[in-house]
């Protein structure tokens, strides 16, 4: 099954790796690794349904609350923060995104429903891309509470909301939140210019401060026109893996990415959303604030969890694992049944 925006997509019909079969027939729900894998699953029944309410949130059992466990320790993200300025600094990269996994031990891996995890963060965390895919003969069981959009298609028109700085509260952003911001803006822009029309793609907003739940970003908009014969399949090998997660120079950064971080990312930071193929309209978002089960960890099941920060060279160590620590705190606490929504506070 899948959940997106008011849709519930149940009966499932096919699944693809092929992007291709996004222009086809029919709702398709969508999973792109940062690391490349792209689940496509198109579904028969596909209607509006709320999201789910706390009768089904109160199904699921999460990890305890002292046993997830940290790709990168904070001597190693710190160290890892200081080795990207240090490439910002011999001229190979401006901008990289460093993150980490987060992962714990599931107590009742059998009843784990990512769909009843969903229900906890509608009240506890709610997203404006905040979704379900449910595969498990594939692997792909999801929860996303994303607030960042990666790819919004109307027809030929392509909209991307790159999200960069972060903050408590809009004082505590800085100058290097914005700088960083309109770094990914220009990444951005050139990414959807490699199959969009020559002088159409724009930037209706730039560094607007928007808040969520716990903290604020800053979130720029940035459209074009597809050209003639661009379709997902292009946009995608255009885009992918989104700007806002990687750095700038894109290339440059993933290759630090890839030298700097000891997990994969999976679904964090890539891409998850749906398309509708019979109406041309489709939106995924970037895989923050995401949660997903792994049943082929060594040891038994575990839930996974990503979180990271854009290091530029006007980064502070502490500042940056600080920044990480704050975008997983409120999410792990619902995960793990801590949360006290509704001016509650988190124990």
């Amino acid at each position: 099954m899948a959940r997106f925006g008011g849709l519930l997509a149940t009966d499932l019909r096919d699944v693809t790796t092929d992007p291709a079969a996004l222009e086809s027939t029919g709702w398709w729900a969508v999973v792109a690794d940062f690391e490349g894998a792209l689940y496509c699953a198109r579904f028969g029944d596909v209607r509006p349904a709320p999201a789910p309410g706390p009768e089904a949130g109160a199904s699921w059992r999460g990890p305890a609350p002292d046993t997830w466990t940290s790709s990168l320790d904070r001597d190693g993200y710190i160290a890892g923060v200081r080795r990207v300025r240090e490439h910002i600094a011999a001229g190979e990269v401006y901008q990289a995104n460093l993150c980490r996994v987060l992962s714990a031990p599931l107590p009742d891996a059998d009843r784990a429903d990512v769909d009843a995890l969903t229900a906890l963060l509608a009240r506890g965390n709610p997203a404006p891309y905040a979704g379900t895919v449910r595969l498990p003969a594939h692997g792909i069981e999801v929860a996303t509470a994303s607030p960042e959009l990666y790819l919004r298609r109307e027809g030929t028109t392509v909209t991307s909301g790159p999200i960069k700085g972060t903050g408590r509260t809009a004082a505590d952003l800085l100058e290097k939140d914005h700088a960083e911001n309109v770094m990914i803006v220009d990444l951005v822009r050139n990414d959807l210019g490699r199959v969009c029309a020559t002088g159409s793609v724009t930037v209706p907003e730039l560094c607007a401060v928007e808040p969520h739940p716990g903290l604020v970003h800053l979130v720029s908009t940035v459209c074009g026109e597809l050209d003639g014969g661009a379709g997902w399949p292009e946009l995608l090998a255009a885009t992918f893996p989104p700007g806002s997660v990687t750095g700038a120079p894109k290339s440059s950064a993933l290759r630090i990415i890839e030298a700097l971080e000891t997990a994969p990312r999976g679904p964090y930071c890539g891409g998850i959303g749906w398309v509708d193929a019979d109406r041309g309209t489709g939106e995924l978002a970037v895989g923050i604030r995401t949660f997903w089960i792994d049943r082929t960890a060594t040891g038994g099941p575990v839930l996974r969890f990503g979180t990271g920060a854009g290091i530029t060279w006007g980064s502070d160590p502490e500042r940056e694992w600080a920044e990480t620590e704050l975008k997983a705190a409120r999410l792990l606490a619902i995960a793990s049944g801590t949360h006290q929504p509704a001016g509650g506070t988190e124990r």
